[in-house]
């Protein structure tokens, strides 16, 4: 009798083992993880840094930027220092520019960049000094994968914007950091790449074509096949509202609560496609996502319009499902950004 579970024990361990199961996301082992954003023309950027700076069990190495606006570079750092994260490392492509977004598109939506970074300045690049305190973004990739990562731990990579940064990573050569070219530290240093981009089976979508699809399409065709990469696409983060309930009910100095207010207005939601990113990243398919596929590959045109191609062969890519009900996500979603600010509040 000694090897069996009594009844009692036997229900304790099926509930506790279905609670754990059913969760909305929770972490098996520490992500490694790295950043690599387009925050400037749309919020969700700033929410997804915000999971990124929270989320337990998360190692947050690195944060590259792919715009070359120096807003972008300062509101990242001042997001992170604002959560606790004061010196991790932010890489912005040079030469890097005073520009703001200006919604030229549907004349609604407002600027947040510059006026969090101008507002909670902080961290590893304060207000002036941009050139001095940011990295090149395929040096930084380089240095965190050779360096940061533990000899025996793989780091994942969210993309949540464009592809410039990765390209130039799978170019790179041999370096102070490593000997290993940009595909062979790849293979050995990343476990995981998720791309928030593309439309699934098949799509045309901005991440993908909106700065240079060539770079996206060098990104993704050429992926070291023994990485694996998921991909999140429009239609499942444009299902899932969220941002309200933090500017409502948020902290009244929260950097990313005073974004949404900024870019869509108090008491008003956005879709979630970076932060429902960054929360696979970190915390794996949970009850929120299932996988739409077994096997097959993401080929990407000149254009960055995008296609799932069937092929037993390849196991290691897949795009993203929502298991849950797009408002049981958003809820749970909301609740993660309110938890994350009110653990960080400051006056």
């Amino acid at each position: 009798m000694n090897n069996l579970l009594s009844p009692f024990r036997l229900l304790r361990y099926t509930v506790l083992c279905a609670w754990y199961i059913g969760s909305p996301i929770h972490a098996r082992q520490k992500t490694n993880l790295i950043v690599d954003t387009d925050l400037f023309s749309d919020v969700d950027d700033a929410a997804a840094l915000l999971l990124a700076a929270t989320l337990p069990n998360t190692n947050l190495l690195a944060v590259n930027v792919n715009t070359n606006s120096s807003y972008s570079a300062i509101a990242a750092s001042a997001i992170l220092n604002h959560y606790g994260h004061p010196s991790v490392p932010i890489g912005l492509p040079h030469p890097h520019v005073n520009s703001s977004f200006f919604d030229t598109w549907a004349y609604e939506l407002g600027e947040y960049a510059s006026k969090i970074a101008y507002h909670w300045s902080g961290g590893s690049v304060p207000w002036f000094d941009v050139a001095e305190n940011t990295w090149d973004p395929v040096k930084l990739y380089r240095k965190t994968l050779a360096e940061a990562v533990p000899e025996d731990e793989k780091a994942t990579i969210a993309s949540i914007g464009f592809f410039q940064n990765l390209s130039g990573l799978l170019n790179s050569t041999a370096d102070e950091y490593s000997p290993l070219s940009g595909p062979e530290l790849v293979s050995k240093k990343v476990g995981k790449l998720v791309v928030m981009g593309g439309g699934y089976p098949s799509g045309h979508e901005f991440n993908f074509w909106g700065n240079n699809p060539t770079y996206t399409a060098h990104v993704v065709n050429s992926w070291p096949r023994d990485v694996a990469i998921t991909f999140l696409g429009t239609e499942v983060g444009e299902a899932v509202a969220t941002g309200a309930e933090l500017s409502v009910k948020g902290p009244a100095r929260d950097p990313v609560k005073a974004g949404y207010e900024w870019y869509v207005g108090y008491n008003t939601t956005r879709s979630s496609w970076d932060p429902l990113t960054v929360a696979y990243a970190c915390q794996g398919l949970g009850s929120w996502f299932e996988y739409g596929n077994v096997n097959g590959y993401n080929f990407v045109w000149q254009n960055g319009s995008n296609v799932w191609v069937k092929d037993g062969s390849v196991a290691n890519q897949h795009y993203l499902k929502l298991r849950a009900g797009n408002e049981t996500v958003a809820k749970e979603l909301d609740g993660l950004y309110l938890k994350g600010a009110h653990k960080w509040q400051k006056a």
